[in-house]
């Protein structure tokens, strides 16, 4: 009975002892655009039966679901579990102790100043005393006073000022422990006040020693494309330093790991959809499906943006005054000025919400700290509109124009696709992808165009174009030299490659939309580098000129790049004063347009520039574009995009025009 009870007291001790707590390394972390994977090392030794082993001091961040055990060898996983652990003391920042002495020594040296100080003013003291005593028992001739003033004044002064330059020191000290304290709160700050611990059951057929292989992934990491653009001079190659700025707030600082950088996002849903049939009925006017697909977002979020500046234009470029920008989830928004530009502080927001009358709404990532925004146009919006103002039938699918209800028999609107005339066309013959804007014409506008055939009303739609855009590739980049990353949400730059780059340098103007001249620079087989969108840093003839995004996805034979404005080219586009412009012939309006464009290089040297002005595209058969001359410039016909390659003596000037003519039907309006 004494042997049983013994038994079972020692069961526990005997659990107990083959409890291990197992010291772990991060030995490599792949840090993807969102999220790292974390390899830890540790070395066990285990006994033949079960063994817990307990790995301590691990990120709060892990997701359970990615935990990965290797280096088993014959031994078996029994159990694993995930905790926090609210009650261990977590990992310190390694700076910490070395700030703290700092502070520890700089409190000294103030300890020591202040002595001085005390010690001059006793000696002031003693001075003064004795200058006292000196004038009531003896008499001083002149000569003697004159000596003893002197004196008096130096030493005096000597000390005043030596008092004065201690008390400089003590203050630099003090503003020393201050910035080193602000220091030391922000560390605090950062920390978290969990740790992750990993339990694990091992069975083992008999004794071995093991090296294990942990791996998982954390959140609140991640990296960020960054570059570096240099430029010393026209013509000159450009040297790119391509660099990611690497981030964590894990938890677990990264000491002297080796660090591959991947271009993937394992957040990311990568179940493929399934595409099923689509079934069409009768539905309320104003009800709609989803027409639209899941875009591929090729930005990454960039935690390290506070403040982001940046122009909101339409699809023609124009900018487009009183947009709203807004940080989503707040109440933290502005609104673009005359010019488009906006310029907002997004604290800690992680998107941001553009929005404009008849345009689509964009829900963008904050990936950078200049943000230039292209709206498309909205047409199911201009469609709604043309619900609330002309109305709709729930018994009937077709588009009633207001002003027609009251009719006896209504007959649908004629539609105008493209500025062609349709017949018999139903609303869902156009996929409303296909759509880009839809207008409404009713009255003396309709009947004034197409007679009879608009009584109803007129419904004009423009189509899209087609759009492309390129895949974001898991590209990954090993990083040869170790590094170390403290887990304060910090950035550490770390450089992926660097490149010379030939290009071709050329001015560029487009004086219909700015009349700023920009440098650009043009490479080829830019493929090969691997790129991935970022901000860019400009640096031209050794001084910085300004932040650019760098976009790969948006090209394709060619990569430009602005390079920054230049205030000594001008460039201006005037329209000549032409009595002939408003004329009329019949029942239609004339207007004669010509422009003249002036370029004047201020520069001491010759460029190359390429200037660019358009002339409007008909999308309805009855304005007609004519009498075009293009005089000395490339003419696009599909485009109507005019271009003009200039090379340009210094102090020199050189003049262009265009002329084209258009007409239209009185009652109209059109916009040039």
């Amino acid at each position: 009975m004494k042997k049983l009870i013994l038994l079972l007291f020692l069961v526990p001790v005997l659990i107990v002892a083959n409890e291990k707590t197992v010291p772990s390394k991060i030995k490599e972390v792949t840090v993807y655009l969102s999220g790292a994977q974390i390899h830890r090392k540790a070395k066990c030794t285990l006994k033949a039966g079960k063994n817990q082993l307990v790995f301590t001091g691990l990120s709060a961040k892990i997701d359970e679901s990615s935990l990965q055990i290797s280096g088993l060898g014959s031994a078996s996983i029994l159990s694993m579990s995930y905790d926090l652990d609210y009650l261990s003391e977590l990992e310190g920042n390694p700076k910490v102790k070395d700030w703290e002495n700092q502070i520890v020594s700089l409190q000294h040296e103030i300890a020591l100043y202040k002595n001085l100080i005390i010690g001059l003013e006793e000696e002031e003291k003693i001075i003064t005393t004795n200058r006292v005593v000196s004038s009531e028992n003896q008499a001083l001739d002149l000569t003697k006073i004159k000596e003893i003033g002197t004196y008096y004044r130096e030493r005096i002064t000597a000390i005043k000022n030596e008092i004065f330059q201690t008390n400089l020191k003590i203050n630099e000290a003090n503003l020393e422990i201050g910035n080193l304290r602000k220091q030391l709160q922000e560390v605090n700050n950062a920390s978290e006040t969990e740790q992750g611990e990993l339990t694990l059951v091992l069975d083992a057929p008999l004794p071995m020693n093991l090296e294990l292989s942990l791996s998982y992934l954390v959140s609140d990491a991640g990296w960020i494309p960054n570059y570096d653009i240099k430029s010393e001079k026209l013509n000159a190659p450009l040297e790119l330093a391509y660099k990611a700025h690497v981030y964590q707030k894990t938890g677990n600082h990264w000491d002297n790991v080796n660090i591959t950088l991947s271009a993937g996002n394992p957040n990311v849903n990568v179940t493929k959809p399934d595409l099923g049939t689509q079934y069409l009925n009768f539905t309320n006017r104003n009800s709609r499906g989803r027409t639209g697909t899941v875009k591929k977002n090729i930005y990454p979020y960039n935690p390290t943006v506070k403040t982001i500046t940046g122009t909101v234009i339409d699809q023609t470029g124009l900018p487009l005054p009183g947009a709203n920008v807004i940080v989503k989830g707040t109440n933290n928004g502005t609104q673009t000025d005359f010019d488009g530009n906006f310029s907002i502080q997004v604290g800690e927001g992680k998107e941001i919400v553009i929005s404009y009358i008849g345009q689509v709404s964009q829900e963008l990532p904050i990936y950078s700290s200049v943000m230039n925004i292209q709206m498309e146009e909205d047409y199911q919006a201009l469609e709604e509109v043309v619900v609330v103002g002309y109305g709709t039938s729930d018994a009937s699918s077709n588009v009633r124009v207001r002003g027609y209800s009251s009719t006896p028999k209504v007959q649908p609107p004629l539609y105008i696709i493209d500025g062609v005339p349709v017949t018999n066309y139903n609303e869902g013959d156009l996929d409303g992808n296909e759509i880009q804007s839809m207008e409404v014409l009713n009255g003396a506008e309709a009947t004034a165009i197409y007679g009879n055939r608009g009584a109803s009303g007129i419904v004009v739609i423009t189509t899209r174009q087609n759009s492309i855009r390129d895949d974001l590739t898991n590209t990954k980049f090993s990083i040869r030299k170790p590094y170390s990353i403290v887990s304060d949400g910090d950035i550490t730059a770390i450089q992926i490659d660097s490149f010379k780059l030939p290009a071709e340098y050329e001015f560029f103007a487009t004086p219909i939309i700015n009349e700023n001249v920009f440098l650009t620079a043009t490479m080829q087989d830019w493929e090969k580098l691997q790129l991935l969108p970022g901000e860019a840093n400009i640096y031209y003839e050794g001084g910085y000129a300004g932040k650019t995004t760098l976009n790969p996805f948006t090209v394709k034979k060619e990569l430009i790049l602005s390079l920054g404005i230049d205030p000594n080219i001008t460039v201006t586009r005037k329209q000549q004063r032409n009595f002939k412009s408003k004329s009329f012939t019949g029942s239609n309006r004339v207007l004669n347009r010509t422009y003249d464009l002036e370029v004047k290089n201020n520069k001491t040297l010759a460029i190359d520039l390429k200037l660019m002005d358009r002339i409007p595209i008909s999308q309805n058969k009855d304005i007609k574009v004519s009498d075009i001359d293009p005089m000395s410039a490339e003419y696009e016909t599909k485009t109507g995009l005019l271009t003009w390659k200039i090379k340009l003596e210094s102090k020199q000037s050189q003049k262009e025009s265009f002329s084209f003519q258009v007409k239209y039907p009185k009652g109209r309006y059109i916009s040039l």
